[in-house]
């Protein structure tokens, strides 16, 4: 784990540092080859400079945020934003389904919109997998 991560989830509250552990160590295990950084004050894991998921702490919940989301068509994620995002919210490190996040984590290695060109394109999303 990158350190300013760890430094991230250690600044949390014991139930959401708790949360981020889960996720981050989850996250770690099944993107293996994903660059790991603070982006934008949040965990953010990324394939190819591409922002896949990561994770941020909300006034009430821990979000889990997987930039592709909408298009895994899984019901445990809602939409989120205008794009293709979707998320997960937690409220007590009990609701991290590992098996969830495993799928979901599967799913976002090879159902991925080119974020990472998003400006380049004027907000426009192209599919790259």
């Amino acid at each position: 784990m990158h350190a300013d991560v760890q430094a991230y989830n250690n600044s949390m509250t014991p139930a959401d540092k708790a949360i981020c552990e889960q996720l981050s160590q989850l996250i770690d295990k099944h993107l293996p080859g994903a660059e790991n950084k603070i982006w934008h004050r949040h965990p953010v894991w990324f394939l190819n400079g591409n922002p896949i998921v990561g994770y941020s702490k909300l006034k009430n919940c821990v979000r889990l945020l997987f930039w592709s989301g909408q298009s895994f068509e899984e019901a445990g994620l809602q939409p989120e934003g205008t794009f293709k995002a979707a998320e997960a919210r937690y409220t007590e490190v009990k609701q991290v389904s590992a098996a969830d996040l495993k799928r979901w984590l599967e799913k976002a290695a090879v159902i991925q919109w080119d974020y990472k060109n998003i400006v380049k394109r004027k907000g426009v999303l192209e599919r790259i997998s």
